[in-house]
């Protein structure tokens, strides 16, 4: 198995005790920090660690051999080019592939506020202007994007809803989430700074009267070549 952008190794610890047998996992990030913080998770399972960037991907030994390749949380950060290469690799490994949790672009927060739509829009452009290290990201498209690659590259293709709910006991989480959408917002929009700002305002006067929901839409995507 092939982890990609592991950080501390969160999916493999979720995933190692839900797979059988023996597994050997290679697991891939540029943070060595992160890295050092992997541990095998199982009796059954092996761990490398290999600290690397990820924007060329152009290292074909990586996938090499690799069963599974997987990811979570990486698929809106990357580009539809990058997309493309990373379905092109795992063909020809001939490998399956799973990637958790990627942004689909779509949020709902209750309750409700009139400007809840423009800064969800406004954070998605935001995302659509990053670039870490992959080329422009393919933001809330991630999903239609992999499957449209994988379905390509000759991959049978399911996606699945694993949306993010956020209840009001996760209040640190939901703050840093607010303040997050709202200054993402500002970025793209300066000239509506006193909106966002009132928006936010508002947001954090529900979380703090323990009555804010928020829903943050999420897919996963699963692909393997036909037998």
């Amino acid at each position: 198995m092939l982890d990609l952008a592991t950080g501390t190794g969160s999916n493999v610890r979720y995933l190692a005790p839900r797979l059988p047998g023996l597994q050997q996992w290679l697991v891939v990030d540029r943070d060595p920090a992160l890295l050092a913080e992997v541990r095998a998770p199982t009796t059954d399972s092996r761990v490398e660690t290999r600290c690397l960037e990820l924007g060329a991907l152009n290292d074909p030994e990586m996938f090499a051999g690799r069963h599974l390749v997987t990811a979570s949380a990486l698929l809106d950060l990357v580009s539809e080019h990058w997309i493309g290469r990373l379905a092109a690799q795992c063909r020809a490994s001939g490998a399956a592939v799973l990637f958790a949790l990627t942004y689909n672009g779509r949020s709902r927060c209750l309750p409700e506020e009139p400007e809840d739509a423009t800064i969800r829009d406004l954070m998605n452009s935001h995302q659509r202007r990053n670039d870490k290290g992959f080329g422009p990201a393919a933001g809330p498209e991630a999903v239609d994007c992999a499957a449209r690659c994988f379905a390509e590259a000759g991959y049978h293709v399911r996606r699945e809803p694993s949306d993010w709910v956020r209840p009001p006991q996760q209040h640190d989480l939901q703050r840093q989430l607010l303040e997050g959408w709202a200054q993402a917002a500002e970025e793209i929009a300066p000239e509506r700074t006193s909106t966002i700002r009132d928006w936010l305002v508002r947001r954090l006067a529900h979380l703090a009267a323990g009555g804010s929901h928020i829903t943050v839409g999420h897919e996963d995507v699963a692909a393997w070549l036909p037998t």
